[in-house]
C-alpha cells in the first residue's frame, strides 16, 4: 500500500524543460559558446548542476568561474525567464488535494537547487501540500543515485517500499528503482518509447490521467 508520494520537480510539478534550455542557451551566449536550438540534453535530465555544468561548459570556463557560480547564474536567469508564465502541470493541484484529504504525505525530491524548488512551490501556490523538501544541494549524490528519494522517504517517516515516485527523467526512474519504490513517469521530457526502456510502473501524459484510486 502506498503511504507516501514523492514528486520530482522539473518536468513533473511544472513542465519547464524548454525554459531550462532557454536559460542554458542564454548563458552559453554570454560565454561565447554555441547551444543549438533543439540540442539533445536528455541524458542530463534529472541530474544535479555539478554534472550538467561540467558536461556543457568547457573546462577552462568551469575552472575560471567555478561550478557553483555558473549554476547560480544560470538558475537566476531561468527564474527570471519563467516567472511570468509558470504554472503547475495539468491535474497536479487536483491530485495533491486528493492526497491531502486522504492523509497521504507528499515530498519533493529534486536534483535541482533549493532556491528553484522554493520558487516553483511558491509561484504555483502548492507549498502547503508538501511535508518534506529534498533538493540536490542537500545530498551528496544526485540521481540516478537513490539518495534523494531515500532521504525524502525518511523525512516522511515512510518505508521506501511504501512510496510512489512521480518522475519524468530516466535517471529519476533509475533512482526510484534503486530505492525500491514504485514510479510513474510523465512524458514531459522523454518519449513514451524512451520511458518504456526504463520500465516504470506506468507512463502518463500528465496528472489528469492519475487519480487517488490509481495510487491506493
Amino acid at each position: 500500500m502506498i503511504k507516501g508520494v514523492i514528486f520530482d520537480m522539473d518536468g513533473v510539478l511544472v513542465n519547464n524543460m524548454a525554459v531550462h534550455f532557454k536559460a542554458f542557451a542564454a548563458i552559453a551566449e554570454r560565454y561565447n559558446l554555441k547551444a543549438e536550438e533543439g540540442a539533445d540534453f536528455s541524458h542530463l535530465n534529472g541530474r544535479g548542476n555539478d554534472d550538467i555544468i561540467n558536461a556543457l561548459f568547457p573546462r577552462h570556463i568551469v575552472e575560471a568561474k567555478g561550478v557553483e557560480a555558473l549554476a547560480a547564474e544560470k538558475e537566476a536567469l531561468y527564474r527570471e525567464i519563467y516567472a511570468p508564465t509558470i504554472k503547475p502541470t495539468e491535474g497536479l493541484v487536483e491530485l495533491l488535494e486528493q492526497l491531502h484529504k486522504a492523509g497521504i504525505p507528499c515530498a519533493v525530491g529534486s536534483s535541482g537547487p533549493r532556491v528553484n524548488v522554493n520558487f516553483v512551490l511558491e509561484k504555483c501556490g502548492i507549498a502547503p501540500y508538501f511535508s518534506a523538501i529534498i533538493s540536490g544541494d542537500m545530498v551528496t549524490h544526485c540521481k540516478p543515485d537513490p539518495e534523494i528519494f531515500l532521504t525524502a522517504a525518511s523525512k516522511l517517516g515512510v518505508a521506501p517500499c511504501d512510496c510512489l515516485v512521480f518522475e519524468d527523467a530516466i535517471s529519476g526512474v533509475m533512482a526510484a528503482r534503486a530505492a525500491q519504490m514504485k514510479v510513474i513517469t510523465l512524458t514531459s521530457t522523454h518519449t513514451r518509447e524512451q520511458l518504456l526502456e526504463a520500465a516504470p510502473d506506468r507512463i502518463v501524459e500528465d496528472f489528469r490521467e492519475v487519480s487517488l484510486q490509481d495510487i491506493l
